[in-house]
């Protein structure tokens, strides 16, 4: 069986990105060797080798023209990680292991066609130790996914994500979200309007074991992670059924805040699936 941190994860940007550094997504400038986009005046693009015989001869104007080609571009790939206290939930699904098998074949999927890749973990605070920049090295790419993966989860809180949307500023990048969302709405605002300007992808970190695998009747001790306590409160199905709802009206929330600025959200649970990603990423 094939590693699923290995696994490729194919990709599009939703645009069609500029620059000079060589890559495998259609780019909105000419050049290269990329498909045919169109025939220019030889004035345009004085370049003697893509002379277009044809064209030139059909001219009534004895024009001469040359072949335009699409460039093939690279683009910068990032992750931004949630590593407060709740994502070291362990359930039915672990979202320490989720999130690392994510970020490492991430990793391994943008700098094998020459995308960079970057990541950023953030809990209270952005996590410069956990900060790697965009590269094309793969073996840095992977070993910051492994150091990420390997960091713990202790934050009370992820406001560090948005000093680390912030941090993107400039050209548009395809940014992976990975968080369980545990947070304020407030907060959910105001980052996903943040990475407005990039292709932003919410990845949810869920655990059917927060909600359904709840038992219909009895005592349950329930952890906050994030410093709120313990407490032991007695289930009943009125109160797990109105549990279950507010889960679902949790995620429904997350969906309506993340619309007009992102992709639809990716629930990962119980394993990762780099293919069942990759058609989420073709179809969304």
């Amino acid at each position: 069986m094939s590693d699923p941190r290995t696994a490729d994860i194919v990709y599009l940007p939703r645009w069609r990105p500029r620059g000079s550094r060589a890559g495998l997504h259609r780019g909105r400038d000419a050049g290269g060797s990329g498909p045919f986009r169109d025939q220019v005046p030889f004035l345009q693009l004085p370049d003697a080798r893509r002379i277009d015989l044809r064209a030139t001869l059909r001219d009534p104007f004895e024009g001469v023209h040359v072949r335009r080609f699409e460039a093939r571009t690279a683009v910068e790939t990032w992750v931004l990680v949630d590593l407060s206290a709740s994502m070291g939930f362990r359930g039915t699904a672990d979202r320490t292991r989720l999130t690392g098998d994510l970020c490492r074949a991430l990793a391994v999927s943008a700098t094998r066609i020459s995308d960079g890749f970057g990541l950023i973990g953030c809990d209270e605070t952005l996590r410069d130790d956990l900060t790697l920049p965009a590269t094309r090295h793969r073996g840095a790419a992977v070993a910051a996914a492994e150091r990420v993966a390997g960091a713990p989860r202790t934050g009370r809180g992820c406001a560090g994500m948005l000093e680390a949307a912030r941090r993107l500023a400039g050209r548009p990048k395809l940014v992976f979200l990975a968080s369980d969302f545990r947070w304020p709405e407030a907060l959910i605002a105001q980052v996903f309007a943040a990475l407005a300007p990039h292709d932003t992808v919410p990845i949810l970190l869920a655990d059917p074991a927060e909600a359904e695998a709840l038992p219909a009747f009895g005592l349950v001790e329930l952890d906050d992670l994030e410093g709120g306590g313990r407490r032991v409160v007695l289930l009943r199905p009125s109160l797990r059924r109105a549990w279950i709802a507010r889960e679902r009206d949790r995620i429904a929330a997350l969906e309506r805040a993340a619309a007009p600025f992102a992709r639809r959200v990716f629930q990962l649970a119980g394993r990762f699936d780099a293919q069942a990603l990759t058609r989420h990423l073709m179809t969304t």
